[in-house]
């Protein structure tokens, strides 16, 4: 696969005689991932690009590189402003580079075809932890043969191949293996004794002495407010509602609110649970809730592997979101019915 990159490796590489067609003493992870980093910058032309398909930092490609130079003792990129560019000596190679990997993946695709009864799932951990892993109980009463694995936790064995389906919160492409599942709905919501507290007080007056609690999840969708934008939005008062406590997970954000720790702007679409509990409420019957312009949307490999239970799981994953948006829209609904209800009548 490599035995091209210049002299020097083939002297490396090749001078014990052969038991089998490849030279097993490159066929370590270190060597893999190394040879895996330098396929992948050599293709994009930056380490950064390299960085985002592997799932690491862009210095941890650049490292993985290095070490492969340094065991080889010659240099496969040139780095320069403009971005990097293989060396003749690495030229040589990536045809055949690239064709090794190629065979990887399609022994990879092979071995999958023993999985027909285990389904892989990345998702992101909001959603697996929140809404997903609560109902897969159902999915495993009907299909008790079926094992998962989710976010390298579960029963099903671990793999090196492809997830089945990737789960993420993300603007909708509507690809042809892409389902949109429900999107999010956002609002001030807290403890039960919280609203309670905010009810007793001034409209003037209400959101002051209580922490703002900052949820990161939703940075990225332009469609989602802060609390700096949403008071002004909204006109209420609160001194410097930029400030307090953030929250990279939904999740942490519940562990707060459970703990009375103050109000957060957080959507409800994987609290169902927690609502249908009593452990959160509303805070504020006349405030907008703002729907969000991402969505949580579930991408499917299209491969002949575990075709038939990833299309049964596929099917009732709908469902359930289908029945999750009707839920979203329920409490919309019933809160701007209770806002009429209230208003005066012209």
């Amino acid at each position: 696969m490599i035995s091209r990159i210049g002299g020097r490796l083939n002297r490396k590489l090749l001078a014990q005689p052969k038991v089998f067609p490849y030279d097993l003493r490159m066929v370590v992870p270190s060597h893999l991932k190394s040879l895996q980093a330098l396929e992948i910058a050599a293709r994009t032309g930056s380490f950064a690009a390299a960085a985002d398909l592997l799932g690491i930092t862009p210095a941890a490609v650049g490292q993985r590189v290095k070490v492969l130079e340094d065991y080889l003792g010659i240099v496969l990129l040139e780095r320069g402003r403009a971005g990097i560019r293989p060396t003749d000596e690495l030229l040589q190679a990536l045809p055949e580079l690239r064709q090794g990997f190629a065979a990887l993946e399609a022994a990879s695709a092979a071995l999958d075809l023993q999985k027909a009864q285990e389904l892989h799932i990345a998702a992101v951990p909001d959603f697996a932890d929140l809404w997903l892993k609560p109902r897969l109980a159902a999915f495993r009463a009907a299909h008790p043969h079926v094992r998962f694995r989710v976010n390298g936790e579960g029963d099903a064995p671990l793999r090196l191949a492809r997830v089945d389906c990737e789960i993420v919160f993300d603007a909708a492409t509507g690809g042809e293996n892409d389902d949109l599942l429900f999107r999010d709905v956002v609002l001030p919501i807290a403890s039960p004794a919280i609203v309670a507290r905010i009810a007793a007080l001034d409209r003037d007056v209400r959101l002051e002495g209580f922490p703002l609690l900052h949820t990161d999840f939703y940075r990225n969708d332009p469609a989602v407010p802060n609390w700096l934008r949403w008071c002004a939005e909204q006109g209420e008062r609160r001194t410097a509602p930029e400030r307090g406590p953030r929250f990279q997970r939904i999740a942490g954000t519940m562990q707060a609110l459970a703990a009375d720790a103050g109000v957060a702007l957080c959507g409800i679409a994987l609290l169902s649970d927690a609502v249908a509990a009593g452990g959160i409420e509303a805070v504020f019957p006349d405030a907008i809730a703002t729907p969000s312009s991402h969505a949580f949307v579930a991408r499917y490999r299209s491969t002949p592997a575990s075709a038939r239970t990833l299309q049964r799981f596929r099917a009732w994953l709908i469902g359930e979101a289908r029945a999750t948006a009707r839920w979203v829209d329920g409490v919309v609904a019933g809160r701007d019915a209770q806002i009429r209800s209230a208003s005066p009548v012209p």
